[in-house]
């Protein structure tokens, strides 16, 4: 029993250092939009990235106060936001919901700080999902009292 709580104090531990680097994260891609401009994304991806970034502070908050549920919605947007991200970003052009740096054009403004935020922000995304997962599945190991 003692094992078990240890493990769901460490997966929390872990869920909450995942949450933190999902932040940065967040900060750091949004920079490299503010730094390229709104201009060369289309409506349909700013819009898209706007309810992403609703839902991760969304998901932040329900982590950091400790919620229940906090480890379902850090895997929920933490898988979707990798997928998301993914597919706009390192896709080749698909439609109106690309924002694709293959093949970019010179005036997107993707530069290899673009690449490094993408990559960065897919990674945290993955990780807070991973370790919401992580805390839901421990929970289901922790005998009710």
């Amino acid at each position: 029993m003692a094992e078990v709580r240890d493990r769901v104090r460490r997966d929390d531990r872990v869920l909450r250092l995942a949450g933190a680097v999902f932040a940065v994260a967040l900060g750091v891609h949004g920079i490299d939009h503010m730094r390229r401009g709104v201009d060369v994304i289309s409506t349909e991806v700013l819009w898209l990235g706007n309810v992403q970034t609703v839902g991760a502070i969304v998901a932040l908050f329900l982590v950091f106060t400790g919620h229940r549920w906090g480890p379902a919605a850090a895997a929920a947007i933490g898988f979707a936001s990798a997928v998301g991200f993914t597919v706009v970003h390192l896709l080749p052009y698909w439609s109106v919901l690309s924002d694709n740096f293959p093949g970019a054009e010179s005036g997107a403004g993707v530069t290899a700080y673009s690449w490094f935020a993408a990559l960065f922000e897919i990674g945290a995304d993955v990780a807070f999902g991973w370790a919401g997962l992580r805390v839901l599945c421990g929970a289901r190991l922790q005998p009710v009292a």
